[in-house]
């Protein structure tokens, strides 16, 4: 301080004419006064000296200050350790700034605090920037809170539309199950009462996966083991053969839901000719249905302790019948692949579904 008022000193020039805002306060005064301010810091704030110099820094708050911040300042100072805020000051005409500030006690030889030296950064300009940044950071998450607020009133509609078709179809599909059986009740002959009773099943398929569908939560995907279990128990009840006890091994999968109705109906198929064929109407049997994932495919394995498949059937005998043109149909839609195997008693039927269309738990 002494050195400041030599013109010849080197580190008092410096100090002088920095263009970085410096105070220096003397902690031994009452109330901590200003006793050195230099030309930067009058041109940041735009008072004159002599309206500094003996006053506490204080005079640089307002009315949006933070007094958290000035707290944490005081406490510095009264602990005589260093601080760095950001802080928002004002100048002598009521402008508001930004002040990033930094003080840092001075000591002497036996570690008394005899002055405190602080400097100014004007960083109003960058708090813009952050305040801006932050405006439009809270605008955004508003407007993407909004627009998935949006997006979820849509999937809800739109799985209430789905539901609500998937149960319109499954009541339509009840309505030609009672025509059918009002057909069937009225025709004489044999061969078409077969023929419309199997229609019947099938249709009877197709009403228990759409009671699946607009039961299930996601409108997207289809629960397997599930609708297999209902499906199993469904033609069993309808066949009924209560000699036939059925055993299930089923791994929980899911499927599109577009590909519901093609694996109902052609599980329906499989299941039904091993209950005609593989059992006489009077013979005790039984028929394992396991459902399982391997390496991303879906395989349904079909097998019944009957008579067993012939080698003409799993050469290829039988085709042309609507059964078995039905379910090579229904195994080219869904890109399956279907195995006849002699199970020694018995036929084994394996379909394997590619990876791309069986996803596992949802």
């Amino acid at each position: 301080l002494d050195s400041e008022h030599k013109s010849g000193d080197p580190f008092a020039a410096a100090i002088r004419s920095t263009r970085l805002s410096m105070l220096i306060t003397d902690p031994r005064q009452d109330d901590n006064p200003v006793v050195f301010a230099n030309d930067a810091f009058l041109d940041l704030t735009g008072y004159p000296r002599e309206e500094v110099i003996g006053r506490n820094c204080r005079f640089l708050q307002g009315a949006d200050t933070d007094p958290a911040t000035v707290r944490k300042i005081r406490e510095a100072i009264a602990e005589r350790r260093d601080v760095t805020a950001e802080v928002q000051n004002y100048r002598r005409d009521g402008s508001p700034f930004w002040n990033s500030l930094y003080i840092s006690p001075v000591k002497d030889e036996q570690g008394a605090c005899v002055f405190f030296f602080a400097s100014q950064f004007n960083i109003s300009r960058h708090k813009e920037r952050e305040f801006r940044m932050m405006h439009d950071k809270n605008y955004f998450e508003q407007e993407i809170s909004a627009r998935t607020t949006e997006l979820e009133e849509a999937l809800r509609a739109k799985t209430i539309l789905l539901h609500e078709v998937d149960h319109r179809i499954k009541n339509n599909l009840q309505l030609i199950n009672s025509l059918l059986l009002l057909q069937i009740r009225r025709v004489a002959d044999p061969e078409a009462k077969k023929v419309l009773r199997a229609t019947l099943e099938r249709i009877e398929a197709l009403g228990t996966v759409h009671q699946r569908l607009y039961q299930s939560k996601d409108v997207g995907s289809f629960e397997i083991a599930a609708f297999v279990r209902d499906l199993v128990g469904n033609v069993i009840d309808a066949a009924g053969r209560d000699n036939v006890k059925v055993a299930l091994e089923l791994e929980a999968a899911h499927l599109p839901a577009a590909k519901a109705a093609p694996l109902g109906l052609l599980i329906n198929e499989v299941l039904t000719n091993s209950l005609k064929h593989a059992f006489a109407e009077d013979e005790q049997g039984e028929i394992r249905v396991a459902l399982s994932r391997s390496n991303g495919d879906l395989r349904i394995k079909i097998v019944d302790n009957g008579v067993g498949v012939t080698d003409d059937a799993m050469n290829g005998g039988g085709k042309g019948t609507f059964g078995r043109t039905l379910i090579e149909t229904l195994a080219k839609q869904l890109h399956a692949r279907i195995d006849y195997r002699n199970a020694s008693p018995g036929t084994t039927v394996d379909i394997t579904m590619p990876v791309e269309t069986v996803s596992g738990n949802a």
